[in-house]
């Protein structure tokens, strides 16, 4: 018998480089990032960190990315999403999003993020 656990990381903030236009990609802009990861593991009580994902080393992942500026959110969580799967085979299911908090459109309110949900079979 397995169980499906859930690791969460929300609401993480990063100041970095990313975006389309020159203007994103010489000031930087403010990101939220959101992160939801599953993974099957042993019935019963879990009890050591390598029964589990090790959120420490997720955040570090997304740190370390977020530093490597790309032009989409899109091409950021596609390629997050390999490397964590990689990083940690055991993964089912995971899901993420990512929020520019200024957006570079005259009179915009708001934010814009885009999410990625992805399940690996095997």
């Amino acid at each position: 018998m397995s169980q499906l656990i859930t690791i969460r990381l929300e609401q993480l903030r990063f100041f970095a480089y990313h975006g389309l236009y020159a203007g994103e990609k010489k000031a930087g802009n403010e990101f939220e990032m959101n992160l939801a990861v599953s993974f099957a593991a042993a019935a019963g009580i879990i009890s050591h960190i390598h029964d589990t994902l090790n959120y420490a080393t997720i955040y570090d992942m997304i740190k370390t990315e977020m530093q490597q500026p790309r032009e989409l959110l899109e091409t950021f969580l596609t390629e997050l999403a390999e490397l964590l799967k990689s990083q940690f085979p055991e993964i089912k299911h995971l899901r993420m999003s990512l929020y520019k908090l200024t957006v570079p459109i005259e009179n915009f309110s708001g934010r814009v993020g885009v999410e990625l949900e992805r399940t690996f079979v095997g």
